[in-house]
């Protein structure tokens, strides 16, 4: 081999490997929510004026149970509760709802609902609306 050759397979080997040692460029935020997540996220939480976390977990297990849902698991001190419904006509299809509560500021509660059916995400509004105005008829007639 000439050395013209040699000087220029080792000139494309350092290139390549000098390349490797570059930093990579830095890409998106890929946990940065989106205009569309932060939409749902919106239609999934609400505020209530209510001071005591145990008697809004009341309300939404009530609600819950309104609705149809089986209750699964209720964690108070997570403010978690987790519930399940068998979708008709097709008793395999099923709809599951994780709601948290947490405190959001003196005197109010926050309260998100997660719904999926079959494992995919309901992004309906309808679907959070409807849960939202049972919980507030559970909370009124929980407060009462």
């Amino acid at each position: 081999m000439k050395l013209e050759n040699v000087r220029g397979i080792l000139t494309v080997v350092g290139l390549v490997l000098f390349q490797g040692c570059a930093a990579p460029q830095p890409s998106p935020d890929l946990l940065a929510p989106t205009e569309a997540q932060l939409k749902i996220r919106s239609a999934q939480t609400r505020s209530f004026d209510i001071t005591d976390r145990q008697v809004a977990m009341r309300g939404v297990i009530a609600a819950l149970q309104d609705l149809g849902f089986i209750i699964e698991r209720a964690n108070e001190p997570l403010g978690l509760v987790t519930a399940a419904q068998f979708a008709e006509p097709n008793f395999y299809d099923v709809v599951g709802v994780t709601v948290t509560v947490r405190p959001e500021s003196e005197g109010r509660m926050l309260i998100r609902a997660n719904a999926i059916y079959n494992n995919k995400p309901i992004e309906d509004p309808k679907a959070y609306q409807n849960f939202f105005a049972t919980l507030e008829r559970a909370l009124f007639v929980t407060k009462n």
